[in-house]
């Protein structure tokens, strides 16, 4: 079996499929991924064949892209960016599947997967594609519905008002922005032209596989019937990686600091990283500030605050007091499994929804970005640590976070999908 997989997006939504792809290898199967060559080393160290997808200078500038993480400005930004690369997307797939050894692996973003999956079923041929999620908010729901920046979704909103919004959002926006692109490529492959395409159309028919427990985001009755939980992957980094000697010299040096991460790819974290400092002091707590874009820290840090560029979240958390974070999927599963309070600032995205949910849950709170300031924060992160009712909620849902039956539940699931393409064709 060949697995390809797109992997569109920043650390956090590379990272699990480079975990998936490096399992899979090791159960004897061949793995792809498709994904910009910013991140070869974490493919390629994995023992994964990377496929380029755009170039590295395109990601860079992406990153620094001023509007990337405001809250409807960003989501439009991904959107063009996903609609101006779905050509490329498209023909890259193509030119590396092999008709009955493959199986696409399709981000949740990726809209050329699927269309690709149509053409050649249209062609005669079978061809296995899963749609692959990180969070709850990828799929909509009447019932449970997700907690959007801007939207009224939450109880008591009724449904009637939900689907509106929904619509309001497919027609103005969703269907404007990828529609053109989408069905301008359908059209000339001889496809029929899709709408409301996140309403109903994005997600395979066959496998829609959803990186998160049961606990945190329950299945819903109007959920795709080919939705399969399986848990939170928890791949950060080379599982045999360990601290390196700098980090593990100022963790020893005194009690768990904050950590504060406001993204992998946030380059406009200046204020927020202001702000850690000053909590830290205000709470005469030590720091750990992590970010690959040092600019953004305060030239005159205290010797009780330390700026790393990168540590896995996996051997860094668990010896961490809590983690102040931006809200994504990754980092809210990371400090699940570590069972460490968490403080949400969330921006966009499905950071809102992460950080209500990790609010639910008992194992966190949240501060929207125009109230992230010093004394909220620290009047935040001092009563977290002052519930007893935080810490054990942290405790019990860290033992029911498996990354490794996570990633076994997937590869079992695409092993599944495979199987029956060649039951099909007996």
């Amino acid at each position: 079996m060949h697995l390809l997989l797109t992997a569109l997006g920043s650390y956090g939504d590379v990272l699990p499929m480079v975990g998936l792809g490096a399992a899979m290898r090791e159960r004897g199967h061949e793995v792809s991924v498709i994904t910009n060559p910013h991140f070869r080393e974490e493919t390629e160290s994995a023992g994964l064949d990377l496929v380029p997808l755009g170039t590295i200078e395109e990601y860079e500038e992406l990153t620094s892209h001023p509007d990337l993480w405001r809250p409807i400005r960003g989501p439009k930004i991904m959107m063009e960016l996903v609609a101006t690369f779905a050509r490329e997307l498209y023909d890259t797939i193509s030119d590396h599947y092999r008709v009955g050894e493959t199986v696409l692996g399709s981000h949740g973003l990726d809209l050329a997967g699927r269309t690709f999956s149509e053409k050649q079923i249209q062609q005669g041929n079978r061809a296995p594609q899963a749609t692959i999620h990180y969070a709850p908010l990828a799929l909509r729901t009447m019932h449970d519905t997700p907690n959007f920046i801007g939207a009224f979704t939450q109880p008591p909103t009724p449904r009637w008002l939900k689907r509106l919004q929904f619509w309001l959002g497919d027609k103005l926006v969703i269907d404007r922005i990828l529609g053109k692109e989408v069905n301008g490529l359908r059209a000339e492959l001889g496809l029929p032209p899709v709408s409301r395409i996140y309403r109903q159309w994005h997600n395979s028919p066959e496998l829609t596989l959803c990186f998160w427990p049961e606990w945190f985001g329950p299945k819903q009755p109007d959920w795709p019937h080919s939705a399969e939980l399986v848990g939170f992957p928890l791949y950060d980094s080379d599982p045999a990686a360990e601290l390196s000697e700098d980090v593990e010299t100022f963790l020893n040096a005194g009690e768990p600091p904050i950590a504060f991460a406001p993204g992998s790819a946030n380059t406009q974290a200046a204020k927020f990283f202001q702000t850690a400092v000053g909590v830290c002091e205000k709470l005469d707590r030590r720091g750990v500030l992590l970010t690959k874009y040092p600019q953004q820290i305060p030239d005159d840090l205290p010797p009780s605050v330390q700026h790393f560029a990168f540590v896995p979240f996996s051997k860094l958390l668990p010896r961490v007091a809590a983690l102040v974070h931006h809200g994504g999927i990754g980092s809210c599963a990371q400090a699940l499994s570590a069972g460490v309070p968490q403080l949400v600032m969330p921006m966009s995205y499905d950071q809102l929804d992460n950080a209500t949910r990790l609010k639910r849950l008992g194992t966190g709170d949240l501060v929207m970005p125009k109230q992230f300031k010093t004394h909220k924060v620290a009047q935040r992160l001092a009563e977290l640590f002052q519930q007893p009712s935080i810490h054990e909620s942290c405790q019990q849902l860290a033992k029911r976070c498996d990354g490794a039956v996570a990633i076994r539940g997937a590869c079992e699931n695409f092993e599944r999908l495979f199987n029956d393409t060649e039951k099909g064709k007996r």
